[in-house]
């Protein structure tokens, strides 16, 4: 169970980071200012997602 929460843990770090690099570059060409706010609700909503397996894992873990 610890490798895969250490798994998830990492997918779901990186996925954040490619939502949010995403979201800046979306906003720094100027294109649709919607879709830029949808990738940054996205990012809030994997954040989430990510602090709960953090916990899961620590929970695990200790």
């Amino acid at each position: 169970m610890q490798t895969i929460l250490y798994h998830a843990t990492t997918i779901a770090v990186f996925a954040v980071l490619i939502v949010l690099l995403f979201g800046f570059w979306n906003m720094m060409k100027g294109k649709n200012p919607n879709l830029s706010q949808k990738l940054m609700r996205w990012r809030v909503g994997l954040q989430f997602v990510a602090i709960l397996i953090i916990l899961a894992y620590v929970f695990v873990t200790h």
